[in-house]
Formats: C-alpha cells, structure tokens, sequence
C-alpha cells in the first residue's frame, strides 16, 4: 500500500477500461455540500462553528470567539485544502490564529463542498480532504437584502448585499461588520476569569490586565465585490475581491493576542465554451491573496506599565497562483479534463521588541523571506457504464522551498532550500445495484509538502522549532461505503483507513528541531441519514468516529496515540417545516471523552459532552425573514478542544497547558429584508 506503482497500476487499467464503455454520466467522489450557507448561518460569521455543528465528521479547534480552525477525519493545518472559489488562502500566524476559514465570512457563501480523502488532483497539496468554498454570485435584476443580528455576549452584527445588472453584465457588493465582547463558559466565566481560575495559578506575565479584563473579544469587517461580464454567448469573465479586516482579536488560550488582522483575495477567471473538438470547455483562473497579522503581548501584564515591555510577532504571507484547464470528450460516453497548476507563497515573520531587550530581540527573524513555488500537470477521466461509474485522476508536482538566508547567509539562521517531487493518483467507483441500494469504493494517493514553519521556524529565544530536512508526507487511502434508501429512510455507511508516510509531527521531548517525520494510520466510520415520518416532520443525524496510532513512538516517548483526533461525534436534528419556507429544529451535538490521546506531547484527558440547541427560521412576510435560536440551553460548562503542543499555548503554575472553554448558552436573533 505503500507503493505509488500499486495505485498508478490500478489507474493504467481503469482508465483503458472506462475508455471502451459507453453512456456519458456525471460522476463525482463521495462528499459532503452545505447550501444556502448564507442563508441558513446566520447565527455567526465563523465558518469553523457552523461546519461543527452541521458535518460529524468535522471538530472545531477553538481559540477565540472568531477565526476558529477545524479538524477534518482527524487531520488540519495543510493536512486538508481550504478553497475559496478555488483560490487557495493561507493564513500568516504560525500558531493558527488565522487559519484559512477565518478569511472568509458565512454571509458570503453560497455553498461549501467537503471532501474526504485524496480524491482531488487539481490542486496543490490536497493529502487528507478538502473544503471547497463557493461564495454568493451575482443575478441579473436590482436585489438585495439587509440584516441585523444581536446575541448573547453583547454580539452585534450588520450586513447588507445589493446584486443587479443584465444579461451581459451583473455586479455584487456585500459587506459586513461585527463585534462581540468575550463570551462566558457554562460557569459564566469570560476569557478573564477563565485563565484568572486557573489552579495553580498562570504566571502573573501571561493574564490580562484588569484594565483590559472587559476589552471586546474581537471586531470584525468584511467587503466582497463581484463583476461578471458575458464577453459572448460562449465566453464568460468573473472578477471578485475580498477584504477582511480583523482588529484586537483575543486568543485567551495562547500567551499572544493578535492587533489586527488584515486579508485581501483577488481571483480572476475566465471560461470558454465549444472552442472546438479538443475543448468543450476552458476555464483560466488567476488569484492572490495576503494576510497581514501581528500578534502582540500588549493586553497582557507581560507588556509592563504603557506596554514599555511589549512583544510583536509580526507576519506576512501572500499567495499568488495560476490554473488552467479544459475538458472535452474523448467518445460520446468519456470525458477527459487536463490541466497546469502553478502558484506561490511566500511567508515571512520576525520579532519586535520594546524596552531593555528590544536591541536584542527586535529584528529577530521566526520565519525568514521563505518562497513555497509549486508546478503542476493534472489529468482527470469520467466514465460511465452499465451501473458502475469511475473516476480516476492524475497529478504531477514539482515543488521548491527557499528561504532568504539560503541565497545569502545571516549568521546562525542560515537554511537550507528544499525540492520536493511526486506524483498522485486516485480511482472513484460507484455501483448502482438497484434503485435503493448504492455501494461506491475508493483507493488514492497525494502527497503534502511541509510549510515554513515545519521547516524554518525559530521562536523567540531564537531556538530552531523546524526541522529543515523534512520529507513531504504522503497518504494511501482506502474508501468503501453503502448507501441504503427506503421509503422515508435514507441511511450512508462510509469506512476509511488512511496510511501516512514520514506524516510531519512534532516532538516535544527534544530542546529543538522539534518537527519530524514518523509513520502512522487513522481509520475510522462514518454514517449519515435522515428519517421522514411525514412531509413537514424529518430526522436527520450524522456519526463520525475515528482512531489514529503511530507505527511507533517517537524518541523519548511511550505514547502511540496520534494527537488531534478527536472522539466518537454525533449531530442529531429534529425538523419540522411549516408554512412558506418556514423551520423549527431542535439538535443534540455530543461527543465521547476523550479516551486515545497523546500525553507525552501535550494532549489530556477531556469529558465527553452533549449540547442541545433549537432554532425558529419564520418568514414573517415574503420579504422579511426572523431567525431565533438558544445555543447550549441547558449552559453546559465544556472544551473540545485538546492541547498538543505543536502550539503554543498558555499553561498554568504546574505547567499543565490551558484547556479553553466553549461558550455558554447563548441567545440570538437575526432580521433579513430582501429585496
């Protein structure tokens, strides 16, 4: 399983076989879409706590009361590919402050696809999963609609969409801002209170100072413009750019909290239909986005009297990429897309400081000037026939990673540059064995590249957290699943194992370089479904459990537990519709203690939880639409998220790391008028 020539074999033979069958049929990899995305998660705008509460197989990794990051089948960070529109985005904070799905807000999404597995072989770096991110698109006709939202912990927000034009040219502009004060846990503790009851005490330098003990949490505004022009019956070009800006942003669960931060995503994209035999359809896309994040110690006693002692961890990334692809077919019943991939990052971070170390610290590089450039071929076949359908793709990538100082040395930070080559691939089946009953099995390959900071990163004590020899990661991967449907019943059983080769992990028992390559496995189930007792009345629910083990523990080590995998989840709903468009649910969000985690790097024990929350969406008139809903009713006091230490986070006197919080119960009610 280990092999790449097992998977690309398997490949060869697929696709000579799907090239001899016949009837055309679309066909697609087994995957999770949320829809109206805007319209239904009105709630909040962080992405993170909706995919949570509405995917199993999802866990939100909570720092914040926004820019929360999630866990995907076990695996985050690059494991798994944010898109948005296709573009990738990255965040700048190499303590995952502001992850991918913090750059965009859940008022401008359309609908989100989530793929599980190495299924996906046009774009760079796709080794676990992907979340695909479609935003609102523009309509022809003057629309719109504004909305308000109020919630507990003084939560505040305004947004307002306007869309119009014609046949040949249509514009979208959306924009939103939001606050919110730090919320209280079950307990009715803030992120003040919850880091001030720590037993033992934190350090007296990592708490808030009491002027700041009721500084808001976070705020947050956004600006979205589209333009889509019809050049021709067959030619079509869409232009949009994102602006995000985030300011005095609190992560109570680091030593840091971050002074803005600002992102823009720009994405051009031009299709063509009908160019001729060779080209049924063309589509070009160019994007780039940059985020800009400072963190800083100002909110904390650290900083000293005026912040004379502050420390600023100021990073910058920015990514640009070009992708290029067309489709025809190769028979009446077969259809090839191939494509070029190419894009470029760049990461670069250093320290500042004030008062007596500041000739010492400020300067001081943690990631230095590093470029990530990728060059890729991709090919895909979609065949069907009889009642089985197939999939198969390809993707080549050449990939180099070069840090400043590897061009011109600067004293002890002098790294190397690293090259990194592979090729992926991947087959998709679905069989059709009668009209209720369908079995679909997949086996793929990808790799991932490390990021700078796996590579590069030095802390502020100038110690070298990454490893610069580190090899790409790489997972082989087996799908297999039924899906049943009944009358009113409908029932998806999906099992996965996942075998990761020289998977990047962190070593806390080493004093530097504290990235490595081991080999590991996650496996685990997934089942999906939903009841109908009658038109108005359905049950839909979700179960993802998952498990992941080292082949063998690291250095120093007892622990074979792979860290970041959480608990057995499950999401059930009750749902009632009524009336024009109108829906009241009630769902239990629960998930198991946490029994298999790793210890010797960080990880501890957490109780399992079960949450109740219930909604009302009622159409007041046909234009002004009244969400209502109660979070947490029964104000239960618990954490999902555990504490590896690949982050750094705040700990207690006993050194024990800080385990957050989630919120509390919390109310809130949302007006939409469209228009």
């Amino acid at each position: 399983m280990r092999n790449a020539v097992s998977v690309i074999s398997v490949l060869s033979m697929t696709v000579s076989s799907v090239l001899a069958a016949e009837e055309l049929g679309t066909i697609e990899v087994e995957s999770t879409t949320l829809s109206d995305v805007s319209g239904e998660e009105v709630k909040s705008a962080d992405l993170a706590d909706a995919l949570t509460k509405k995917v199993p197989g999802i866990s939100i990794v909570r720092r914040s009361g926004i820019a929360n990051d999630i866990i995907l089948r076990g695996q985050k960070k690059d494991n798994i590919n944010i898109l948005i529109d296709n573009a990738k985005v990255y965040g700048a904070c190499p303590n995952r402050m502001d992850p991918p799905t913090s750059h965009i807000l859940t008022n401008t999404i359309d609908s989100i696809e989530i793929t599980e597995g190495p299924y996906d072989v046009e774009n760079f770096g796709t080794l676990s999963g992907a979340v695909k991110i479609t935003t609102i698109k523009p309509s022809a006709g003057l629309s719109g609609e504004v909305s308000l939202n109020l919630g507990s912990f003084d939560y505040r927000k305004g947004a307002a969409t306007v869309s119009g034009g014609n046949e040949k040219v249509r514009f979208l502009l959306s924009a939103s801002k939001e606050t919110s004060a730090q919320y209280k846990d079950g307990d009715g503790n803030t992120f003040y209170d919850q880091i001030a009851n720590l037993d033992p005490p934190a350090p007296a330098d990592v708490q808030y100072k009491d002027e700041y003990r009721d500084i808001d949490a976070y705020e947050k505004s956004s600006i979205l413009g589209k333009v889509f022009i019809d050049l021709t019956d067959k030619q079509e070009l869409r232009l949009s750019y994102t602006a995000n800006r985030s300011d005095d942003v609190l992560y109570p669960s680091s030593t840091m909290d971050a002074l803005y931060d600002d992102s823009n995503i720009l994405n051009i994209e031009y299709a063509v239909k009908d160019l001729g035999k060779y080209s049924k359809s063309l589509d070009v896309q160019y994007y780039s986005s940059d985020v800009e994040h400072p963190m800083s110690t100002f909110y904390r006693n650290s900083s000293g009297l005026n912040s004379a002692n502050e420390m600023i961890s100021f990073l910058t990334t920015d990514t640009k990429g070009v992708k290029i692809k067309d489709s025809f077919d190769l028979s009446a019943s077969a259809e090839l897309t191939i494509g070029i991939d190419a894009s470029l990052r760049n990461w670069d971070g250093a320290y500042e400081k004030k008062g007596m170390m500041a000739t010492v610290i400020t300067g001081r590089k943690s990631i230095d000037d590093v470029d990530t450039e990728n060059h890729a071929l991709f090919a895909e076949i979609e065949k069907r026939y009889s009642a089985i359908t197939i999939k198969a793709g390809m993707r080549y990538d050449d990939t180099s990673i070069t840090p400043a100082n590897s061009i011109t040395p600067v004293g002890t930070y002098s790294q190397q540059s690293n090259d990194y080559s592979g090729l992926s691939a991947n087959v998709f089946t679905n069989f059709q064995a009668d009209a209720g009953t369908r079995y679909f099995a997949g086996i793929g390959r990808a790799s991932r590249v490390p990021d700078a900071r796996e590579l590069y990163f030095y802390n502020k004590d100038a110690v070298e957290i990454g490893t610069p020899t580190l090899d790409k990661t790489t997972n082989t991967e087996i799908d297999i699943g039924v899906e049943k449907t009944y009358n009113s019943f409908n029932i998806k059983t999906k099992l996965f194992h996942s075998w990761l080769k020289d998977y990047i992990y962190y070593n806390s028992s080493v004093a530097t370089n504290n990235f490595e390559n081991i080999d590991a496995t996650i496996y685990g189930l997934e089942i999906s479904g939903a009841y109908f007792a009658s038109d108005e009345v359905y049950i839909d629910f979700g179960l993802a459990y998952q498990r992941g083990q080292k082949d063998n523990p690291l250095v120093g080590q007892t622990d074979t537990d792979l860290a970041e995998i959480p608990p057995m989840k499950v999401n059930v709903a009750l749902n009632y519709d009524y009336g024009y468009r109108n829906t009241a649910s009630i769902e239990l969000v629960a998930a198991d203690a946490w029994k298999h985690f790793d210890s010797d790097n960080g990880e501890q024990a957490i109780s399992g939880y079960g949450v109740v929350n219930v909604r009302l969406k009622h159409n007041v008139t046909r234009a002004f639409e009244l969400t209502a809903g109660i979070d947490n009713i029964l104000d239960k006091t618990y954490a999902v998220t555990n504490t590896y230490k690949d982050l750094a986070l705040l700990a207690d006197g006993s050194g024990d790391v800080m385990l957050i919080n989630e919120p509390g119960r919390y109310l809130y009610v949302n007006g939409t008028y469209k228009f």
